[in-house]
């Protein structure tokens, strides 16, 4: 028997019955069970090939899968011995270019594995293919041989789903080594962050301390410059002191002058020129309509003892300026003066320190404008009486009497109804309080008379007058 297939050129024309005998082994068959025979022979040493091809193939593929897996599993230690030498970022990117060839090769498995599918359908595509050509008594065979060759398939494609169920777990492994070491790296930067925050606080301590040691050098500094610049001060002013006593008041003059026309704007203070007769400064107190209502006449004294001449000098002053009050500012008072007081009236004029003058001069600036207040009022007085009596007389001021009237009126008829209603409440409840005393007295009586002695004499006594008596008081009070 053959083993080539006949070319339909070599096609015989002979029923499938036909008798032939096989000069190898000298049985003897029907040309179709000959040519199934043959078919199926055929068929099998095809199946049995792809199947060797793709075995030896998977085989070969997982062997070298398996062999780069070692490689890469041996690599994989000695980076990672080299990375726990290493730098935590060193460490971070050497594991992530591993992951990712990881994960490229990953993916290569997966592709291989796909490219396994691809045959085993085109495997299953021939097969159908086959068995479609032969013979139906060839067909349980040629399903047989199929089915065997897809559960080769099938174990090898199941023993290619544990390999990338390996490597998926070696990868879950990496994964979890590479979250280790990510902590490992944040907790290396915290570390370098707490150092880093400590070295600051350290620095910002030493500049501290040198700026506070600067600052406490400057001051000292500071304090020298400021009691040298305090005695030179009190140098000048012991040399001041001893300058002239003019001088000195003229000073006090234009410091007063200056504070009065601060204090007061809408006055008038107006200056004596040196060698005229009239104290030192003409206080003339103006009104809010602009009108003058008096004046103030200021003498400025600065001394070291006081002058028993000044208070009638002062005086003598104010007579030729009209003025209605005089007062003196000066630094020394009178032998007679109470220790402490700054201000008050000596000889008919007022007497005061520089810090209080401004003070008294609001306390005397408001007596001359409630003078002149009042001398405005008494000047227009019949003017206003005139007008008192026509308002008085007039029907308005009549109208709003007898509004007041009615308010009134009403008001006394309201007290009036209340006074009623609690005047008819009160002698309800009084003879609500006899009915009941009466029937009280009436049971004691009943009792006494049962019991006779075995009970003690109850004695009960009507009310007494007196609230009546009172009752009657307040209706007549509140009447």
């Amino acid at each position: 028997m053959t083993e080539s297939l006949p070319t339909p050129r070599d096609r015989l024309l002979l029923a499938p019955g036909t008798r032939v005998t096989c000069p190898h082994c000298e049985r003897e068959f029907s040309l179709g069970e000959g040519f199934a025979r043959h078919s199926l022979e055929t068929l099998a040493k095809a199946g049995e090939q792809a199947i060797a091809g793709e075995r030896s193939s998977a085989v070969a593929a997982l062997k070298q899968a398996l062999k780069e897996r070692d490689e890469r599993h041996a690599a994989a230690l000695a980076e990672m011995r080299a990375l726990e030498q290493s730098s935590a970022s060193a460490q971070l990117k050497a594991l992530q270019d591993m992951l990712a060839e990881r994960d490229g090769r990953l993916r290569t498995l997966l592709t291989e594995q796909q490219e396994l599918a691809k045959r085993a359908q085109a495997l299953d595509l021939r097969e159908q293919s086959l068995a479609d050509q032969i013979a139906r008594e060839a067909q349980q065979q040629a399903e047989a041989l199929a089915s065997q060759a897809r559960a080769q398939l099938e174990d090898e494609l199941q023993k290619k789903a544990g390999q990338i169920a390996e490597l998926q777990g070696q990868e879950l492994e990496l994964r979890r080594e590479r979250a280790r070491l990510e902590e490992a790296r944040q907790a290396l930067e915290l570390e370098a962050q707490r150092r880093l925050d400590e070295q600051r606080r350290e620095v910002e301590e030493r500049v501290r301390a040198a700026e506070g040691e600067r600052a406490r050098l400057k001051e000292a500094e500071l304090q020298k410059t400021i009691d040298d610049m305090r005695a030179k001060l009190e140098e000048a002013q012991r040399k001041s002191a001893q300058g002239s006593q003019q001088l000195q008041g003229e000073v006090l003059e234009l410091l007063l002058e200056e504070q009065l026309a601060q204090a007061f704007p809408l006055d008038t203070i107006a200056e004596v020129k040196k060698g005229v007769r009239g104290g030192d400064a003409i206080h003339t107190v103006m009104s809010r309509s602009g009108q003058p209502a008096g004046v103030i006449l200021w003498e400025a004294k600065r001394a070291q003892k006081w002058g028993s001449a000044w208070p009638a000098k002062l005086k003598d002053d104010m007579r030729a300026a009209g003025a209605e009050a005089g007062v003196i500012v000066t630094t020394s008072f009178p032998a007679e003066w109470p220790e402490g007081q700054t201000f008050g009236l000596h000889e008919d004029v007022w007497v005061t320190s520089s810090s209080s003058a401004i003070p008294l001069a609001a306390a005397l600036r408001a007596g001359l404008l409630e003078a002149f207040r009042a001398r405005v009022a008494s000047a227009n007085k019949g003017e206003k009486m005139e007008a008192v009596y026509d308002y008085l007389t007039s029907p308005q001021f009549a109208q709003k009497l007898r509004a007041v009237y009615d308010a009134f009126r009403k008001m006394r008829a309201e007290l009036d109804s209340e006074r009623a209603t609690a005047q008819q409440r009160w002698n309800r409840r009084e003879k609500q309080i006899q009915l009941a005393t009466t029937q009280l007295l009436a049971i004691a009586g009943d009792v006494q008379g049962l019991a006779q002695q075995d009970v003690p004499q109850l004695e009960l006594e009507p009310p007494a007058p007196e609230v009546g008596a009172g009752h009657d008081d307040e209706t007549t009070e509140s009447e």
